[in-house]
Order: structure tokens, then sequence, then C-alpha cells
């Protein structure tokens, strides 16, 4: 044992454990300035097509209590592209990106977690698990990051919550891509 009290092999995989939590909340730091930084360029993605918007997505969704205009995109973008196409890539996208909100509360406690809305959305993470997230990913609310934090926090394992994350988010970006094909096809009928 050394002075820590801990034996010799303890001490070292508490450094590692320490060292990989900051490295996980100066990555997530990073993208969430970048995304932030990158908001008003983030549109111009979309010229490439599905890759455009996977990228727009997972940009936009990797910033955490930043809003980057991702959906809007995605609804816009439907009048152009397949809305099925659109959906998927922004669903993978879309699910990449919340893995910054995870890894935030993965790398230690939440700096936000003496908020209502937080508390509750932990309370819901724990009682319903991978259900729980799907539904609230499949829901449109700029509160999902917190979910993400939630999972992290409680040490879900990585796979379990992108598994259940990714329908979720599939099932948003459908009905939003969906919603703007129609949408859009019905508002230019209406242009003489």
């Amino acid at each position: 044992m050394d002075d820590s009290g801990l034996p010799p092999g303890k001490e070292k995989l508490k450094w590692t454990t320490t060292l990989l939590r900051i490295l996980a909340i100066l990555v997530v730091v990073g993208i969430t300035i970048a995304g932030y930084l990158l908001r008003n360029q983030v549109e111009k993605f979309a010229a490439y097509g599905y890759p455009g918007i996977f990228l727009m997505v997972l940009i936009s969704y990797a910033t955490i209590l930043v809003p980057v205009p991702g959906l809007a995109m995605v609804f816009a973008m439907s009048g152009l592209l397949h809305p099925f196409g659109i959906a998927v890539s922004a669903a993978i996208g879309g699910s990449l990106g919340e893995l910054s909100g995870y890894l935030a509360g993965y790398s230690g406690r939440a700096v936000i977690e003496n908020w209502n809305r937080y508390s509750k959305i932990t309370t819901w993470v724990k009682k319903y698990g991978g259900p729980a997230i799907l539904l609230l990913a499949a829901l449109p609310n700029p509160f999902f990051d917190l979910v993400g934090v939630a999972a992290g926090v409680l040490k879900m394992p990585i796979y379990k919550f992108f598994r259940w994350v990714l329908p979720g988010q599939l099932i948003k970006m459908l009905m939003i891509a969906y919603a703007g094909s129609i949408s859009i096809d019905w508002l230019l009928g209406l242009l003489p």
C-alpha cells in the first residue's frame, strides 16, 4: 500500500479512470464549442445530400444544451431528397451525436444534476431503462441531452444506450422528414 491507502493496482486504475473522465469531458466541451461556432455553416452540409445531412445532424446533436438547427434542416431537405433516406441519415447522425451527452454524464457528476427536469429524467431512465430512452428519443424535445447525461451517470453500457437511442431517433426523423415532404409539396401547390 502507498500513501493513498489503496493497493498499487487500484491506484493506477483510479488515475486511469480519472484521466478518461477528464478526456471525455474535454471532448464534449470541444464538440459543443465547435457546434456552436459552426452553427451558421451547418446548412452548407445539406448540399452534400445524405452524407451532408448525417454530418449536419451529428454536429447539431453533439452539442449539449446549445441549440443548433438540425431538425429544421431535416424538415426542409425532405422536399429535395427522399424522406426515408433523410430520416435514416439523420437518425444515425443524431444517435452518434447523442453520445456526447452520455459521455458528459459518464465522465462524472453532472453539472445539471440539481435541475428538476434532470431529476425526473434520471428517475425515468433508472426505473424504465431502455424503453424510456426510446420514447424520449422519439419525441422532438430540447431536453434529450439530459437523458444521455442521466444514462451516463447511471453507467448504462454505451451499446445499450445507443441500441435504444437509434430506433427512437429513427421514429422522430421519419415523422419530421415525411411531415416536411408532405407540407412542402402542399405549400408549393398553394403558390400561383
